[in-house]
């Protein structure tokens, strides 16, 4: 079935875009510029752990703040902090300054805390048989990033010839503005600030519905399982010499397979429910593991981060799909908080290790590190599958 989807939708989906080809461009560069200013080699991917922290401290306010001020100021605000990274990441650079750096990529994470609330925009604008649909569409923006982000640190890297990783910054700024430009255009509803009248439960009887659980532990564990190996392949593509042309491929294509899928992951959610495809993001990362211990070839990384890619879209989006069910509407800032904190702190914490276990252990112990992560999201999803089956049963029988 077809949906005729708002025309904010698709701004959203495009602004999605701009956020990950900001994502896409720290994966790529960060733990380099990392290695490259920092004296303490293992803290190469301190910076880019340093964005997720920052997603996972700004993500409450920012969730609060939009409900009291509206979607649109806070995507306006979180624009702007991205610009003032962009600046600051230039500094930095030329400079020579590793803390420079790292307040940087902070002003990044902050920026995406606020940007990462685009998906759940998505949904409330569109009545609920529609929502994984919008979902997946305002995710399917990230294949912009794909086609834009990696490639960025090569096509800008002449604009400075004393710092050829000042380039990408300096096009970033560009990229927020016209981000802010889309966000205008979509005339985003402004806040409700209506008193409602349906009773608000409290927060704990809300985080311990089995979907919730569910839900945010299938976005937790699929991306941070992603997160981990991903920050740490462009550091093993390094250590066998590949060179920055193989990891910007690499990233490229995991990047493309991150958000391609969403074009039709809202669909297969309608057609086939949601538990197929959460267990289908399961299976995949679990190839990419067996990819993984095979080889280390540029042929193996592709392919590897081509079905990480898709793994992390089938856990992420089915678990944001799932996670629309968990709330009444007076309830949504602190439920999608506190799922981002969650979700966030999980990325943060696999970011800030990637760069430590692969300098200390290596490639081989990254990959045997997700095997039980995986385990547990599958867990989790038998159990809800298992609670769906017998509420079935009860009501049939009724």
């Amino acid at each position: 079935m077809t949906f005729q989807l708002p025309r904010a939708i698709y701004l959203l989906s495009v602004c999605n875009g701009f956020l990950f080809i900001n994502q896409s461009l720290l994966i790529t560069i960060s733990a380099l510029i990392g290695f490259q200013l920092a004296d303490d080699k293992r803290w190469a991917t301190l910076p880019l752990a340093l964005q997720f922290a920052a997603i996972m401290v700004t993500t409450v306010p920012a969730s609060l703040f939009m409900g009291r001020f509206g979607r649109q100021a806070g995507f306006l605000l979180g624009n702007t902090l991205g610009i003032v990274g962009s600046v600051v990441a230039l500094y930095a650079l030329f400079a020579h300054n590793f803390e420079g750096f790292c307040v940087a990529t902070t002003c990044f994470g902050m920026f995406a805390a606020f940007a990462n609330y685009y998906r759940f925009t998505a949904a409330e604008l569109v009545d609920a048989e529609k929502k994984s649909v919008a979902i997946s569409w305002v995710m399917a923006g990230g294949v912009i990033a794909a086609l834009i982000g990696p490639n960025l640190a090569n096509w800008s890297s002449k604009l400075f010839n004393a710092e050829p990783f000042a380039g990408p910054f300096a096009a970033l700024i560009v990229v927020y503005l016209l981000s802010i430009g889309l966000v205008l255009a979509a005339r985003l509803p402004p806040p409700d600030n209506t008193v409602s009248t349906d009773p608000v439960r409290p927060l704990g009887q809300i985080i311990t519905q089995p979907v919730f659980v569910v839900a945010v532990l299938c976005q937790m564990l699929g991306y941070g399982t992603m997160n981990l190996v991903m920050t740490a392949t462009p550091l093993e593509i390094q250590t066998h010499g590949l060179g920055m042309s193989s990891t910007a491929l690499v990233i490229q294509w995991h990047v493309f397979a991150m958000f391609a899928p969403s074009f039709f992951t809202g669909s297969l959610i309608r057609r086939f429910g949601l538990i197929p495809v959460l267990i289908t993001g399961v299976f995949a990362g679990l190839i990419v593991v067996s990819i993984n211990l095979t080889g280390q070839t540029l042929a193996h990384f592709v392919i590897a981060l081509i079905l990480l890619g898709i793994s992390w879209n089938f856990l992420f989006v089915g678990g944001t799909t799932l996670l629309t069910d968990t709330h009444r509407p007076a309830e949504k800032s602190r439920t999608q908080a506190i799922n981002d904190l969650f979700v966030f702190s999980t990325v943060t914490v696999t970011a800030l290790s990637a760069g430590a276990l692969h300098y200390q252990f290596g490639w081989r112990v990254i990959n045997f590190t997700v095997l039980p992560l995986y385990a547990i999201a599958a867990i989790a999803i038998a159990w809800l599958y298992r609670i769906q089956i017998r509420s079935t049963k009860i009501n049939t029988s009724d």
